[in-house]
């Protein structure tokens, strides 16, 4: 295995960090101050700064070079350490144009979407000019497993009719979000569990579309983004949204998660890295008890423990991305799986760490620290929650070792 970065990636990499260190960590409370001012429309602020980085080059970066045309060339192991550099500041993401669940949906489109569907949305998400939302968890099923999903989309005559109720669909609530991708059975008695689903492109101005609430993570409401409560009443949509076709939403789903699971993980590692930075820094600068924290053996186990453990994920996430780009995600579901239950653990332990080291202010609006700890800790149900990827992975271990 060698995952030393080509020197492509090390020019990216450094161009990255400046802007970050010119546009981005200065703007932190700028941002936060906008996003009060108006709540779910996207800030002034973050489309000055996309068009600074697409200016700068470092737009779409997340799209690997199986994508052709529309990627920037880079493989999946080039863009864990750009993913990795982003994930130290809750937003940075968005300024590059790589931020779920767009990333995941121009995923979809590029890889399943007819001419048509590419034209009309994924365009100008590749551009920037909208947002999206992908609408498939329930509150009334464990959609943990697919299948589950309630969400009916019947045909009747040149149109799709769905109903059904959706929660925690990020995205959503942002005025600049124009189309959801949404899952629902198609053929609920189809004797094939993994046949039933499809999904269908709706755009969020649809009659029927009701976004009910911003639910919260933990007292956060993630806004402009926001997590909707969305009920579909009797909605409307041409048959040539569908995506790929009838039965095939499954299918789709599994494609559309193995990216976006380990770039959660590569995101999750630079918050822990962030985390780390800033545990060093009050430890040198803090004093209690009469001398700096530094000099408290517990402390410095801290530091030493969260770098251990940091340096294990980042070894992990690029293994698997290495697996990714030679054998794609089917090949590397196992890796996948293993970054996906380390990851958001690893960070939280890190997080937690340095939140007891600030004392108080750890748990303040004062640092990134809080926010971030409620994000990672939403990230071990994300995608999969934990238990789900350990049993689906102790499984296929097991079936293995038999034969």
């Amino acid at each position: 295995m060698d995952f030393s970065y080509s020197d492509n990636v090390m020019e990216l990499l450094e161009r990255l960090r400046g802007f970050m260190d010119e546009h981005i960590f200065p703007n932190e409370a700028l941002m936060h101050e906008q996003v009060e001012q108006e709540r779910w429309s996207t800030p002034p602020l973050m489309e000055e700064l996309k068009a600074l980085a697409r200016e700068a080059g470092l737009w779409n970066l997340f799209l690997p070079r199986s994508y052709g045309e529309y990627s920037p060339g880079l493989s999946n192991l080039d863009y864990a350490p750009l993913a990795e550099e982003m994930g130290r500041v809750v937003w940075a993401s968005e300024v590059f144009n790589c931020a779920a669940p767009d990333t995941g949906n121009m995923e979809v489109l590029a890889k399943y979407g007819n001419e048509s569907q590419r034209q009309q949305w994924l365009e100008p998400l590749l551009a920037g000019e909208i947002r999206s939302a992908f609408a498939m968890t329930e509150p009334a099923v464990a959609s943990s497993d697919a299948t589950n999903i309630e969400t009916r989309i019947e045909r009747d005559g040149d149109e799709y009719v769905i109903n059904g109720r959706k929660f925690y669909i990020s995205g959503a609530c942002r005025k600049q979000c124009e189309i959801l991708i949404v899952m629902g059975k198609t053929d609920p008695q189809n004797p094939s569990r993994h046949l039933q689903q499809s999904q269908v492109l709706v755009p969020k101005s649809t009659p029927g579309v009701n976004i009910v609430r911003a639910m919260q993570v933990f007292g956060y409401d993630d806004a402009p983004e926001g997590h909707a409560e969305v009920v579909f009443d009797n909605v409307r949509v041409p048959v040539e949204n569908i995506i790929l076709g009838e039965g095939r939403g499954f299918e789709i789903a599994q494609g559309r998660l193995g990216p976006g699971r380990i770039h959660h993980c590569m995101r999750a590692i630079g918050a822990a890295q962030r985390a780390l930075e800033m545990m060093i820094d009050r430890a040198n600068q803090r004093v209690a008890f009469g001398e700096p924290l530094i000099k408290k053996q517990s402390v410095r186990e801290d530091i030493a423990l969260s770098a251990c453990e940091i340096e294990q994920a980042r070894l992990l996430t690029l293994k698997a991305a290495q697996r990714m780009d030679e054998e794609g995600a089917k090949g590397a579901k196992d890796l996948i799986a293993m970054i996906k239950i380390v990851a958001p653990n690893m960070a939280l332990r890190v997080l937690d760490r340095a939140i007891q080291i600030h004392g108080a202010t750890g748990v303040s609006q004062d640092t990134f620290l809080a926010n971030m700890y409620a994000m990672m800790r939403t990230l071990r149900l994300a995608d999969g929650p934990d238990e789900v990827h350990m049993m689906q992975l102790g499984r296929d271990m097991a079936r293995r070792a038999q034969g």
